[in-house]
């Protein structure tokens, strides 16, 4: 690098505001981390466990595995999966800050999906804190299987163990995190889940070529067998996205109008938790309420 061009980069890294301090991992009760810095989560409000309705085995089993961690007993992998809107992405805060308010050292860590090849660092940072830690990495989703590897080896595998104080909780809207169909890059090949079945064709430069379809079964399927807990999340139904909206409604003081709560997911055609929320917002701000 010339002078001039040296002396231009200088002048630019003094004028660049220095990196933000990492947070202390023992004083809030969630943060957020973006590949490199532990940064503390302002805000956090996560919703009451009750207000979370007709997910009642998955609230217990998410809860349970959580107050194992912030024990320091042993725990699981999570993955919630299931319909958009259901609620898996609030159930994960909501049983974090129950297990917090029974008094468990537990924290949440929110991950961008973007961030998983930093999670070795984080899990270094974070390995001698006597403290459990509940890595979130929310709407996971690969369009390969490759790409879910490096996450396979994080989960089980690796050649550096997890800490015990840490376990990773993924949503995903794909049970097994990777679109059922699977298609060989430049080729014609095929294979279909669960029912595999298969086509074959020619490789990227016209040759014949075959593989076992259950080795490509297997693929799919090997970074959601490393959660030990799995948790399925179902499109609602009317009765049950009405008894969401009649729960939040009797929690916010605000009239409860079951058809009018219909109309509104009609006309977005949907039902789920989220449609039910987005409903309740409009109708407390009607109001004048904050919710």
């Amino acid at each position: 690098m010339t002078d001039p061009l040296l002396r231009i980069a200088e002048a630019l890294e003094r004028l660049s505001p220095p990196p933000p301090p990492a947070a202390d991992p023992l004083t809030h009760p969630a943060y957020g981390w973006d590949g490199t810095v532990l940064r503390a989560a302002r805000g956090f409000r996560p919703l009451a466990l009750e207000r979370l309705v007709g997910i009642d085995a998955q609230k217990a089993a998410l809860t349970d595995n959580l107050s194992r961690l912030a024990a320091g007993a042993a725990a699981h992998d999570v993955l919630l999966w299931g319909a958009r809107g259901t609620g898996k992405s609030a159930l994960v805060k909501a049983a974090v800050g129950q297990v917090q308010g029974d008094g468990g050292a537990l924290a949440l860590v929110e991950a961008p999906a973007g961030a998983l090849a930093g999670l070795p660092r984080l899990f270094a940072l974070l390995a001698d804190v006597p403290r459990a830690f509940a890595v979130f990495v929310d709407d996971l989703g690969f369009d390969t299987p490759a790409d879910g590897r490096a996450l396979r080896s994080l989960l089980e595998g690796g050649a550096e163990g997890r800490p015990p104080n840490i376990r990773l909780i993924v949503t995903a809207n794909r049970r097994h995190l990777v679109p059922r169909d699977l298609k060989e890059q430049g080729g014609a090949a095929s294979c279909s889940l669960p029912g595999a079945s298969y086509s074959s064709g020619a490789g990227s430069h016209g040759e014949p070529w075959a593989i076992n379809p259950r080795d490509g079964i297997d693929d799919a399927l090997a970074l959601a067998d490393r959660f030990g807990l799995s948790l399925g999340f179902h499109v609602v139904d009317q009765d049950h996205y009405v008894a969401i909206v009649e729960r939040y409604c009797a929690a916010y003081d605000l009239p409860f109008d079951g058809q009018e709560a219909i109309g509104w997911a009609t006309k977005r055609g949907s039902r789920s938790g989220r449609v039910a929320w987005q409903y309740v917002t409009e109708l407390a701000g009607r109001h004048g309420k904050a919710v």
